[in-house]
């Protein structure tokens, strides 16, 4: 299974998708990437940013992606 079918199962199982847990449960560090291939193909993928706090105790914010069922 290539990097963008996992995203894509990920994604069309109703999960939410940050860089983070790309990396933690897909072993995909470039998720930026795959999802523009999969916009790409004409999935309809939603992109939402997250407040989070990076491990220095400083805000910032991360893209969420997921997709309406």
């Amino acid at each position: 299974m290539t990097q963008v079918e996992r995203v894509l199962k990920y994604l069309e199982d109703g999960k939410k998708l940050t860089c983070l847990n790309a990396f933690e449960e897909l072993g995909i560090t470039q998720v930026a990437a795959r999802i523009f291939e999969l916009k790409e193909q004409g999935h309809d993928i939603k992109t939402d940013r997250k407040s989070v706090t990076n491990r220095y105790n400083e805000k910032c914010s991360v893209a969420e992606y997921y997709m309406e069922n």
